[in-house]
């Protein structure tokens, strides 16, 4: 990994059964970049994510993922510094992954698990610094108002503004984003996604960001990387993306990746 990237993936390989569902895949992320991966479908998106995550082992080889300067995983193991990089890197799911029965105020206090131990999660008995931090958080991605509603009450975008402010008060460094808006209405994912923004922007959180709707990846990263098929088939910037290699990309139905506004 090079001084200026705080992730790399190097050769990323991994298979389900028969379906290789990433093949050779190398990319590395600078500190304070905000990049998109897309792709079709089952090109290995969400598999990427995991695997950097932690949540899924590459096939053994020379596959090696390292955060932070740090081994998340290589030889198709995981290290024994897995936990403590994860507790540096937050995930945002396509379903929140909130608890539905929790307060959302619990939910975004639950990001401080890492700093100060199971027990007081369980129990409730949050220090004075993690209520603050989690209040500061909610009225930073603007839902304040509902700290005190159950989660499974609240629209989509509430609960994923509520998962943006867990990682927020994790006080994560990267934050892989996977499909975020893809359960949102157009003005609640748009709020998202400029939330997603301004993050990377005024605290050089580093963001990776799977997207569907390509002229959302076009309109709000700065790079993009694309896979077809578990390989990696672009990684440079939006204005790269023609319609032809957008074509190349998803084929020649590509403009159903797109919400309005397709390029030329």
């Amino acid at each position: 990994m090079t001084d200026a990237a705080v992730l790399s993936v190097r050769n990323a390989s991994r298979t389900f059964g028969r379906r290789r569902a990433l093949e050779g895949v190398s990319v590395a992320l600078a500190r304070g970049e905000m990049v998109a991966l897309i792709g079709p479908s089952g090109s290995g998106k969400s598999t990427l994510l995991r695997a950097i995550g932690g949540l899924v082992a590459l096939d053994r080889g020379e596959g090696r993922i390292e955060a932070f300067g740090q081994t998340v995983q290589a030889d198709g193991r995981l290290s024994g510094q897995v936990r403590a990089i994860r507790s540096r890197i937050g995930v945002i799911f396509q379903q929140f992954n909130l608890i539905d029965r929790l307060s959302l105020f619990t939910n975004v206090a639950l990001g401080a698990l890492g700093r100060i131990g199971l027990w007081r999660g369980l129990t409730g008995v949050w220090p004075a610094s993690v209520r603050s931090a989690a209040m500061a958080a909610l009225q930073r991605v603007g839902v304040a108002d509902y700290a005190g509603q159950r989660a499974g009450a609240l629209s989509g975008g509430q609960q994923q503004r509520g998962a943006i402010a867990r990682a927020l008060v994790q006080q994560a460094e990267i934050l892989l984003a996977d499909e975020p808006v893809a359960s949102l209405d157009p003005v609640s994912a748009r709020r998202v996604l400029e939330l997603l923004r301004g993050l990377n922007k005024s605290d050089g959180l580093t963001v990776l960001v799977t997207l569907h709707q390509v002229d959302y990846a076009l309109r709000y990263c700065d790079r993009v990387v694309a896979l077809k098929a578990g390989r990696l088939v672009y990684d440079g910037p939006p204005s790269g993306l023609s319609r032809e290699r957008l074509v190349e990309i998803y084929g020649p139905e590509f403009e159903d990746a797109f919400w309005e506004g397709a390029p030329t």
